[in-house]
């Protein structure tokens, strides 16, 4: 496990770019944390460090849940906090997605993780402070 510590929306946004250089350029990656914990930041900062969009067009997809970015689409940017059901997972057709070349990024994928591949990659976002995040990252076999 990686651990890694930010102190500012700014550099929580670095180390997303920093870590889509190490990150799986297909594959799934999972990221946790509570509400505001900062997980659409490193978003963007993991969509900047790919080259597929600005920070200012990457945003969270609660409501759409699904935002594609690239051309062709090299990154799935998913978001499943308004996914109550497996069954409800199922419409979204994610084994589709992650058969295609690209990196589908799962923010709340932790909720379905019975049902999330592997190999996959899990980055754990906490709050150690008002700014600060501890931002675990793990390979799961």
């Amino acid at each position: 496990m990686r651990v890694y510590k930010t102190n500012s929306a700014e550099e929580t946004m670095a180390l997303g770019e920093r870590l889509a250089a190490l990150l799986p350029r297909r594959g799934v990656v999972l990221l946790s944390g509570n509400l505001g914990a900062g997980k659409t930041t490193l978003a963007k900062g993991i969509a900047v460090g790919l080259g597929v969009a600005r920070a200012a067009e990457v945003s969270s997809p609660t409501f759409t849940l699904i935002h594609e970015y690239g051309d062709p689409v090299r990154l799935y940017h998913i978001d499943l906090y308004r996914i109550e059901e497996a069954r409800e997972l199922a419409t979204l057709e994610l084994e589709d997605l992650m058969d295609r070349d690209a990196m589908v990024l799962i923010e709340w994928g932790e909720r379905f993780a019975g049902l999330m591949p592997r190999p996959r990659t899990e980055v754990r976002i906490e709050r150690s402070g008002e700014d600060a995040r501890t931002v675990k990252v793990r390979e799961v076999v």
